[in-house]
């Protein structure tokens, strides 16, 4: 993966999708597995992070409008 910070959100969920998609690959090694599982879920969590944030904005800017 390249450095988190770096990454946007679109990115990051490309990512993640193709972490996904090799982990369903029947020929992967358990270790290769794991590897995979913990990029996942560091990806799984900036993009929280990301959307959270996407929502935080959004209702400053729906607060300050009404």
């Amino acid at each position: 993966m390249k450095e988190k910070e770096r990454l946007g959100f679109e990115e990051a969920l490309k990512e993640l999708e193709s972490i996904v998609s090799n982990l369903e690959d029947e020929d992967i090694t358990l270790e290769k597995s794991v590897e995979l599982y913990e990029e996942g879920i560091k990806l799984s969590k900036f993009c929280t992070e990301i959307l959270e944030q996407a929502e935080l904005r959004i209702q400053q800017v729906n607060e300050e409008h009404t």
